[in-house]
């Protein structure tokens, strides 16, 4: 008797080797490099350029309000900065990636092009980390700040161009809650496996800053350049497969 797979038809591909599914599937690996970049971005913000998030707005929103009760005007200063260039970024981000379209490709030309701003923001904080060395002056903080958190705009308005519910690089309580909802309503550690592998990327990408920070202040720089530098690069080329 014919096996059921023998009645195939020759041009029918089996559901894995789909090209299209297999292009989501890198293109899913590439947001957690990218949620790599937030943690790591994070971790400078809150460990080297005054303690405020450059992506965890509702984070900095609280950070404000207790500068705020307690008189703090450095700290309102820096989380006001903080939230302002990541509004200006996303808006930004908006403007060049755009919105989800009918016959969108896996991953659209603009986003990349969003991602391209993204990258000259971080070479221009690493420019400037370089410049001063490892005295880096108060003075300097907020312009910093303000690029990290502008570049992490941009990052998060241009994820949304996907249209995929849930995959975030900088939402990512909202992811969290969707893993334990998941979790909890009986479905299997598969359902939120990409979920929980972005979540792990931005533990990565803060506890990996944190240690150069500590330990080669020099390379600072280097970690966000280089994820986000190595996502275009794949993108490039793997464009035939992505831009399907």
């Amino acid at each position: 008797m014919t096996r059921a797979r023998d009645l195939r038809l020759p041009t029918e591909a089996p559901p894995e080797d789909d090209p299209r599914q297999r292009a989501e599937g890198l293109r899913n690996a590439l947001v957690v490099v990218l949620a790599v970049t937030s943690g790591a971005a994070d971790a400078l913000g809150f460990l080297a350029l005054g303690s405020a998030f450059t992506s965890v707005m509702t984070g900095n929103m609280v950070l404000f309000g207790v500068a705020t009760a307690q008189g703090d005007v450095n700290g309102m200063l820096l989380t006001s900065v903080a939230i302002g260039a990541f509004v200006v970024g996303a808006a930004l981000g908006t403007r060049i990636a755009g919105t989800p379209v009918s016959g969108d490709p896996v991953w659209p030309a603009a986003v990349s092009r969003a991602l391209g701003v993204e990258l000259v923001l971080f070479t221009g904080v690493g420019i400037a980390w370089w410049a001063f060395g490892s005295e880096l002056p108060t003075g300097a903080y907020l312009p910093l700040l303000a690029a990290s958190a502008a570049a992490l705009g941009l990052q998060s308005s241009a994820i949304q161009r996907f249209g995929v519910s849930g995959l975030s690089t900088t939402y990512l309580t909202g992811t969290l809650t969707t893993v334990v909802i998941r979790l909890t309503s009986g479905h299997g550690f598969r359902a939120v496996r990409h979920s929980a592998v972005i979540l792990l990327g931005l533990i990565v990408g803060a506890a990996s800053m944190a240690a150069l920070i500590s330990l080669a202040p020099a390379l600072v720089p280097v970690l966000l350049i280089v994820t986000v530098a190595g996502v275009l690069a794949v993108v490039l080329l793997r464009r035939e497969e992505l831009h399907r």
